[in-house]
């Protein structure tokens, strides 16, 4: 979940470096870091490390900014900032770590998982360990390799070769003033270069402004960067060439651009994200085409179940995938949470399709819960927001969900565009199967294409919505009420509560209230009942007399003009009424505003919750 940033040619490393550390921030925020590789000065001074750490939380670059003045004149340098694993957040855990000789500096993301074994091994032959962390290992590592003689790419690929885990890593050397080395395994790592530079990152956002010239490291191999130039190794040494990456989007869509903060610029977003998700993929007599998928009929028509896995939003917008993939292309579906699925000694086969769904296309349940799927025999489909990542390269096929790059820590709208590519998926399926006939199938098609409409409907009613989060910000335990569809929407809105504001926030079946969680409802709760009209209406209004009997506040998310739910609710959200599997994409976005709003008016910051990351690289 960490940010990495290299850079080796630069004139002035350092604002390379805090540069890529902010477009990086939403990766880990706890504590920041850079290191530089002083050259040698007029005196006869040999080339050395400058090292500076911060552990002032949301502060931290900030506070790097600050020592810009005591920076030694350089050309290359490498910076990070951390999501906590091992270690608190303190100055002495952050990143760079050096070794013991102060000549070599090393950034870490992920697990090294024999950590403890090479750490007593180190300490046994005398190295001094000044960190927590599992990743200073590493630095002693490459400064016992250097000793034997080896240069900084031969004792990168050598130590690479004794680590466990998952890692991306990037090395300074002060011998070596004008080197990166960089490797990796399932954690991702880009390189790049211009005529003059070479970089490292661990996302394109990082380095976009500096070079579109990039590559995606594989596992297990090995970069040495220099200026203008780069070569990739595996662990033996042997040549190979890097993947190009794909960039489809420019450095403007990573910045704010007039929002107070990301994660508003990227709910109003929503509807641009959605347009570019359906566009050419969506036929108003119902055909689907995804160019990108690489599954055939042949292979899509032999499928006889599918499993549909995923996290945190991811999960939600999987749930409402399988409820699609169900009732149109008439298949077994499950939607299951990834971070569970190969623990649970799953039952597949070559007929059975695993849909992983992660925005990143690095989180690492997801990807080793593809992995497994593979290794047991399933059909493989990656749902991500990421050209060329991890999951996109695992799977045996892949859609994209063109969201743009999504920066706030809370998914917002690639999780909106997860929703409604999983409906066009499943629309596919069914036309494959012909279990829709025509006109259903048009009427559905129809129904998607209205919803990027709906969205910038809902948005418009961001005062409204603003004007309830005022009545309940000082709320600390909401129940989230909802049945079928309207479950995974209540889930979604409990979560972005939790994640934003802080509050208890817990959701509910509506028809699981009465075995159990009603006996917590009182005059101070607040319960949210997700009462878009559908099948189960009638139901959902017997719940909502039944908390209204026990004094609980009850606030309704609910069509617009539906005057009988907003009758028997004390506070009302309305949205544009639509097709009700269709629905979650637009009752989400009140939802979201809500969460929003009570976190704002609470002082908390929207784009960087406490203790989360937008990327999970750990398991």
């Amino acid at each position: 979940m960490c940010g990495i940033i290299g850079v080796t040619g630069a004139d002035v490393p350092l604002d390379v470096l805090l540069g890529g550390l902010r477009l990086l921030e939403y990766r880990g925020y706890d504590s920041a870091g850079v290191a530089l590789v002083a050259l040698p000065g007029d005196d006869g001074s040999t080339a050395s490390l400058w090292r500076r750490r911060s552990a002032v939380r949301a502060q931290s670059i900030a506070e790097l900014e600050s020592s810009r003045e005591a920076a030694p004149r350089a050309r290359t340098g490498i910076g990070h900032t951390r999501w906590a694993t091992h270690g608190a957040a303190t100055e002495a855990n952050a990143h760079p770590h050096t070794d013991c000789s102060g000549e070599v500096a090393v950034v870490h993301n992920g697990i090294i998982e024999n950590h403890r074994k090479l750490a007593a091994r180190l300490v046994a032959a005398g190295h001094l360990l000044a960190s927590e962390t599992d990743s200073e290992v590493v630095a002693h590592l490459v400064e016992d390799e250097l000793a034997l003689g080896a240069g900084l790419a031969e004792a990168a690929r050598r130590v690479a070769g004794e680590l466990q885990g998952d890692f991306a890593i990037a090395v300074a050397y002060a011998r070596e003033p004008e080197t990166l080395a960089a490797v990796r395994r399932t954690s991702p790592l880009i390189v790049g270069r211009t005529g003059t530079l070479g970089v490292v990152a661990s996302d394109i956002a990082a380095v976009l402004g500096t070079t579109r010239d990039l590559y995606a490291l594989g596992d297990d191999q090995v970069a040495e960067v220099r200026p203008g130039s780069l070569s990739v190794s595996d662990l033996a040494g042997n040549p190979v060439d890097p993947r190009p990456v794909r960039v489809s989007w420019g450095v403007r869509a990573a910045q704010r651009e007039g929002y107070e903060d990301f994660m508003s610029k990227e709910i109003h977003e929503q509807p641009r994200a959605l347009t570019d998700t359906l566009l050419g993929r969506l036929h108003p007599d119902g055909a689907t085409e995804f160019e990108e998928l690489s599954l055939g009929e042949e292979v899509l028509g032999a499928i006889d179940r599918v499993l549909v896995v995923g996290c945190g939003s991811s999960y939600h917008a999987s749930q409402v995938g399988r409820l699609a993939i169900e009732r149109w292309a008439k298949l077994p579906a499950t939607a299951e949470i990834a971070s569970e699925f190969r623990y649970e000694d799953p039952v597949l086969d070559g007929r059975s399709l695993v849909i992983a769904v992660s925005q990143s296309g690095e989180t690492a349940d997801t990807y080793h819960a593809l992995r497994e799927a593979r290794r047991r025999g399933a059909t493989t489909l990656a749902v991500t927001n990421v050209v060329d990542s991890l999951m996109a390269r695992e799977a045996d096929g892949v859609l994209y969900t063109r969201a743009g790059p999504e920066i706030g820590v809370a998914s917002t709208k690639c999780h909106v565009s997860q929703l409604v590519l999983l409906q066009a998926f499943a629309l596919h399926l069914a036309r494959l199967r012909s279990t829709l006939d025509a006109d259903e199938a048009s009427r559905l098609a129809t129904g998607l294409a209205a919803l990027p409409e709906l969205v910038a409907r809902a948005l418009g009613k961001s005062e409204q919505y603003g004007a309830v989060a005022a009545r309940i910000v000082e709320a600390n335990d909401v129940f989230f009420l909802g049945r079928n569809v309207g479950y995974t929407i209540a889930q979604e809105g409990a979560l972005k509560l939790k994640e934003l504001a802080y509050v208890r926030a817990e959701a509910y079946a509506a028809g699981e209230m009465k075995h159990g969680p009603i006996s917590l409802i009182d005059r101070n709760a607040v319960a949210l009942v997700v009462v878009t009209r559908g099948a189960l209406l009638e139901k959902l209004l017997a719940n909502v007399e039944e908390l209204r009997a026990r004094g609980a506040t009850v606030l309704a998310l609910a069509d617009e003009g539906d005057k009988e739910t907003s009758a028997l609710a004390d506070l009302v959200l309305e949205v544009p009424p639509t097709e009700e599997l269709l629905s979650p994409a637009v009752a989400v976005v009140p939802l979201q505003l809500l969460a929003y709003q009570i976190a704002r008016t609470r002082g908390n910051d929207v784009d960087r919750p406490r203790n989360l990351a937008k990327v999970v690289t750990v398991e």
